[in-house]
Order: C-alpha cells, then structure tokens, then sequence
C-alpha cells in the first residue's frame, strides 16, 4: 500500500464509494443514495454491515421487515425523487435475497433506479453445499441470484474486490441513464465480501453527477412537425417520463401555444392540475369518457414519455387504424413502437425544438372545444360518482372525500386492485408530481411499503406534507408490515384500508366474462368453512399506528381530519360494498384471454361479446 492507495475490504470499498457519490439537482447537490433497507443475514451481516455502521449520518439504514417491501419502498423513494436519487437494498444470500425479485420486476418495469447489494455463495466453494445454497449439479457457479438477470438493467457478481472499480460506476451510470434507467443489481460472495485490495485513493473522490439531456435528432424533428402540422385533430399523451424530465411547464407550454388537448396515462397523473383547460383526463381502460372519446376521433397523436402500455392504449383499440403516432422518448425502444414517428430524445429539449418549428399551426377550434366539452361531461359524472348519502360505501366516495380534505401537495399511494382504475379516473389533481398509482408492474402490496419510502424521500423536502395510502383489504393482507416501519421510524403515513370482502376487482373481471363468482370473495371460497372479517383496526394498532373504524365516508371525513391533525401513522378502515358502487364509465376495451369453447351459455356469450370489439385492434408493432 501507497500514499496513493488505500487497503480496504470489498464491502467497505462500496460502501465509501457510495457516500462520495452525489448528484446536483436545480443547482444544489445531494448525496446520490439517500441510504438503503436493510434486512442482515449470514450473507451480509459480517462484512457488509461492518462497512455501513461507520457510516450512519451519510447513509442511513433503515430496518426492513420483509425484502419484498424494502424493494418497494426504494421503488416509492426514486419516484419522488423523478428517478434523480436512489436507496440501496441489502439482503442475505438465499430467500431474503430472492424475497426481493419480484420489487426488482417493479423497479424494472417502472424503470426506476434501485441499488441489490445481496450476499452470495462462497467463491472459493471451500464449505459448498452452505446453508441456502441451491445446488445445480451440471453448472455449480448458478445459483439464485442468476435469476435477477431477468429483472435487472445491470447486474454482475463481484469474483474480486478490484472489479468494483469498473462496476459500481458502470452501475450507476445505468440507474442514471433516462433511457436504461432501472435496478442494478450487485452479487456479494461472502467471502469476497470481506477479501481486501490497495484501491487508489482518487477512486473515492467526490463526484457529482447530473441527469443527461438527450438532444433529439433534427431530421426526426423535421419530420415530426411535418406531421403534426397536417393534423386537424391532434392529441397529446402524456406520460410518467414528462415528469421525470421535468418537463411539465414545457408540456404545457407546447398545448397552449398550439392548443391540443392533453391526456394522461396513468403513471403521467399529475402532470397537469385538473382545472388546466386542456387537460382532457386520463386515458384508457382505466381512464375516462372524455380522453377515450378525444382518442377515437384524434387523427395525429403525440405521445411524450410513455412507454404505450396495454391499460393507456385500451389494447390498441382506443385509437383510430388510420391514426398517426409521434413518440418523443428518451428511449428508442419506445419510441419507435407502433409505426410512430420516432423523436428519441429528452421531453423537455424535445418538446422545446419541436415547438420552435410549429410557429403559426393552431388546433382547429371546433376540435379543442370538442375536447373541453367532452371533459365537461366526464367531470359532471366524477362529481356524481363521488358524491355520497344514501348509497353503497364506494372507493370513489373516499377518493372524493380525501381529495376535498387534503392540501394541494400531500402525495397519494395506490396500486393493483380496483382502487388505481378509481383513482385514476375520480381524483383531481391538486398539484404537479402528488400521484403515485403504481400500474407498472401492477403490485399488490406496494401501497404502504412505497408510501414509506415515499414518504422517507417527503420528509427531505417537504417534511409538512402528508402521504396518504389508498388500499384494499386483499393488498393489506398480502403486506403490511411497513406500518410498523413508518411508526418505528416516526414517517407518518394516513393510510385508508377499503374491505370490500377479498380481492373483489377481479371477482367483478370474472364475472363479467361470465364466470360465476369462486376463490377471490372471502364469501365465495370452497375451502373457507365460515367466513369471518379481520379486526383491521386491532391489527395496525397492534403495529403502533393510532386505528379506528368508521361506518360511512361522513365518519371517514372527520376520521380524516383527525389522522391530517396527528404526527403518528392513522390507518383508517371502512367496509365497502363489493359490486355496487364501481365507476362504470370510462373504460376502453382491454384484451383478456377468454375460453374459447366452454359449456356454459354464460361464458360463451361473453366470450363473443368480449371479442366483438377487436375488429378495432391496430396491428402495430
């Protein structure tokens, strides 16, 4: 060793390159990683955690219950972050390791960076088989961490402590990079782990990093405002990338100068408030009237930062055959995907050059005032859907409720089940970047586990602000143990648990393709004797979170304003009815499989009817 280099171990070397790394963000720097979840077992605890307890302040560790939900709440962290900062998951080798595939899936699908530091099997093989390990007999260097090579942007397994010179930084510049944007996943072997090596000494310098700004191609922008130009009924797409570009003012400034409507996919709620005279609403199979009647009739379609997933394209039925595309993405893969004209570039450069050659195209009138009459329509019915009295409690009477009583820029949770095609068709946006409907990836179980890294990554830069949890009997069930997080590390979550007897928005699926009601109702289990209701009230309580039940959506109001007025985690629960009650319009086709033949009458009939509108299906690639 020199007075150039440093002895270190593999563990500790990552952990000291971490804390160096650091990102400027509107002119004011951050450290990179904001700290990571951490779970210690025999594959991580020895070295790896020596390593992170000399450095608590820089990156702090909190404790998971479950790596599945530590996973999620890194993915609930970056995207309040907009992909600009991320948090480390650490995990032993074997189950706690693999506990974290399916969040990684997420993080994936999401594209949204996420740091695995999870242990492995021992190098050498001196003591094989160990405990956890997964042999294969023809192929002893596979083992269960080779599976994250399917849900992971990078991945490698560290043979070397030397190997972390070119690795980490190769890895981070994927978590970085707009268009590979995603989880990196880093392999530890035990022993290797503690293993030492004479690292130079300017390998642990600062550095600060910055979000690349792609520039789009002239030609591909010539060509897009050719397009665009000839369109007599243009609509813009707007998704979640328009907000990790950060590019809401200049999506906004580009409607209003040409004045073409604005619809939003799912993961783009929020990118305009909902009193913006162009924002037309969400789109799709879990959208609204509104955006699917301005689809049908659009004739050039510009989709920003949106990856054209099956739930924003009503399975490629929502759109006229004849209709042309323009995607403006960061990445080529999405891009280019149904015959569009392809802009690879950032959204917010991209929107900005095309604007600059649109000067003197304007949207036809009739056709805007087509699109705000169609929204006018769709907010009457929002307002009567969330309106409550003398009917079935309903998702959307809470949806509602909340969305009166919170402040402009507390952040709302949902994820999988009935309660994201709910809030995404019956919330008002208040303020930019405030709604998380996780949709990706389509994950029970993200709601409380995202909300408290969500909310771990709040507290930062608005700690005043409130994030508040949308979720159903069936996703608490699957997990909930986050709620004791949030309490043990003093993030506040308001957390609004909706029983409507199982997992019952896919009891509504199957029944309407004419199945009879089986396994997805606690009521309707064959193997369930006597059905009886969780004490969910008892059971948060029992994690430390101030609980109570409430009847109706007056008494959910009040209860609400209580859990606003309180600095400790308020879960919230209220039954709700399991058939009356759902928002009935809005939905565009989507593409199921149904039997083909069948011997009941009843599933047969809707087989066909379900089949019928794919005569609308674009054959796109």
């Amino acid at each position: 060793m020199s007075d150039d280099t440093i002895r270190l171990t593999t563990a500790q070397a990552i952990i000291r390159w971490l804390t160096n790394q650091f990102i400027e963000i509107d002119g004011q720097e951050y450290r990179l990683c904001g700290g990571g979840f951490g779970i210690f077992g025999h594959g991580n605890v020895t070295c790896l955690g020596e390593a992170l307890h000399g450095v608590q302040d820089e990156l702090p560790l909190y404790r998971g219950q479950n790596e599945q939900s530590m996973g999620f709440a890194a993915a609930g962290y970056a995207k309040q972050w907009l992909r600009q900062r991320f948090m480390f998951c650490t995990a032993s080798a074997g189950p706690g390791t693999t506990n974290l595939l399916t969040s990684a899936a997420l993080a994936h699908a999401n594209r949204l960076p996420m740091l695995m530091l999870c242990g492995d099997t021992f190098l050498t093989r001196l003591p094989d088989p160990v405990l956890q390990q997964l042999e294969h007999y023809g192929n002893p260097a596979l083992g269960v961490n080779d599976a994250f090579k399917a849900v992971s942007r990078y991945w490698d397994r560290i043979t070397h402590p030397a190997q972390v010179i070119q690795s980490l930084p190769a890895a981070i510049a994927t978590m970085l990079d707009p268009a590979d944007c995603g989880p990196a996943f880093l392999g530890l072997p035990q022993d290797v782990q503690g293993w030492t090596f004479d690292y130079p000494q300017v390998f642990f310098k600062k550095k600060v990093h910055r979000v690349r700004r792609q520039a789009p191609d002239e030609a591909e922008l010539a060509a897009a405002a050719e397009l665009l130009k000839t369109a007599e009924r243009p609509m813009i797409i707007a998704g979640g990338g328009v907000q990790y570009s950060r590019a809401v003012a200049e999506l906004a400034s580009f409607a209003e100068a040409h004045q073409i409507p604005v619809v939003e996919t799912i993961a783009g709620r929020a990118n305009m408030l909902d009193t913006h005279s162009l924002n037309i609403g969400p789109i799709g199979v879990t959208g609204s009237d509104s955006a699917n009647a301005v689809a049908e009739a659009a004739d050039v379609i510009v989709a920003v930062g949106t990856r054209l997933q099956d739930f924003t394209t009503g399975s490629w039925t929502a759109f006229a055959k004849d209709a042309r595309f323009i995607s403006i993405n960061a990445a080529r893969h999405d891009a280019g995907k149904h015959m569009s004209l392809p802009v690879v570039g950032d959204a917010k450069r991209s929107l900005d050059a095309l604007a600059s050659s649109m000067t003197g195209y304007k949207t036809p009138e009739s056709w805007t005032q087509f699109a705000q009459g169609e929204r006018r329509t769709w907010d009457a019915y929002v307002a009567e859907n969330v309106a409550h009295g003398n009917r079935p409690n309903s998702y959307a009477q809470v949806i509602g409720l909340v969305n009166a009583l919170c402040d402009p820029r507390d952040r709302v949770v949902a994820a999988a089940g009935g309660l994201p095609a709910e809030v995404t068709a019956n919330w008002r946006t208040l303020d930019i970047g405030t709604v998380d409907v996780e949709f990706g990836f389509s994950c029970m179980g993200y709601e409380i586990s995202g909300a408290w890294g969500a909310r771990i990554a709040q507290a930062e830069t608005e700690p005043d602000q409130d994030t508040i949890v949308f979720i159903g009997d069936g996703s608490y069930m699957m997990m909930n143990s986050d709620i004791y997080s949030s309490v043990l590390s003093r993030k506040k979550l308001i957390i609004l648990v909706l029983d409507n007897g199982g997992f019952a928005v896919i009891n509504k699926l199957q029944n309407n393709t004419g199945n009879e009601s089986f396994n997805n109702l606690i009521a309707d289990c064959p193997t369930v004797p006597e059905p009886f209701g969780v004490d969910f009230e008892a059971h948060a309580a029992a994690m430390g979170a101030i609980a109570e039940t409430v009847a109706n959506p007056a008494e959910l109001g009040e209860a609400f304003t209580r859990a606003k007025a309180s600095d400790k985690t308020h879960v919230i629960y209220m039954k709700v009815d399991a058939y009356d009650g759902w928002t009935t319009q809005g939905h565009a086709w989507w593409e199921v499989g149904t039997p083909h033949i069948t011997e009941s009458d009843k599933v047969r009939d809707a087989h066909v009817e379900w089949e019928s509108s794919r005569s609308k299906q674009r054959r796109g690639v």
